[in-house]
């Protein structure tokens, strides 16, 4: 199966940028990052994951290469979304992704790009062996998206911030 996707970047963000952006700092932000910010990353709906990363960067540095970056359109020069894994892979070799595209740049690809993105970031990491998605059963948009990258469902779980959710996995083979 082919998908076609736009042409994204995920780029890494570093520790003050994120710290500012956790505090709805924007202006903070933008003296810390590499490229210019718009308000929706330090919107107060992502503050939270902002602070989330800082924190496990914090705690360990190493943990900066794995985690939410911002889904970066060359062609346009803007900032649309952002994007990564929560963390490095655990100790079965299992990443969860997170995705959420700038509101203004919905519906355009940039979701299906991100995700494609983090698939192919996965792929290259040889010690992860399976990619999970979980999705809110009533989130249609990342349902289809995650389908049609071949995730499959596996179970239900319940996230004290998003409710219900359906945990999708991707195995990925990679010779021993």
């Amino acid at each position: 199966m082919k998908l076609h996707v736009r042409r994204v970047e995920l780029i890494e963000l570093n520790h003050e940028t994120m710290l500012a952006l956790s505090v709805g700092d924007l202006a903070e932000a933008q003296v810390h990052s590499s490229i210019p910010l718009s308000p929706f990353f330090s919107g107060e709906d992502q503050r939270g994951v902002w602070l989330r990363r800082a924190e496990q960067i914090a705690r360990d540095p190493a943990e900066a290469h794995w985690v939410t970056r911002v889904v970066w359109d060359p062609g346009l020069g803007k900032a649309v979304g952002r994007a990564g894994f929560h963390g490095r892979p655990d100790e079965c070799g299992m990443v969860e992704i997170g995705y959420e595209t700038d509101p203004q740049f919905r519906r355009l690809g940039y979701a299906k790009a991100a995700v494609a993105a983090l698939i192919e970031w996965a792929t290259l990491e040889p010690e992860v062996r399976v990619v999970r998605a979980s999705v809110s059963p009533t989130n249609d948009t990342s349902l289809r998206i995650v389908r049609n990258f071949g995730f499959v469902a596996v179970s239900e779980q319940w996230d004290d911030e998003d409710g219900l959710e359906i945990v999708h996995e991707i195995n990925l083979a990679k010779p021993d």
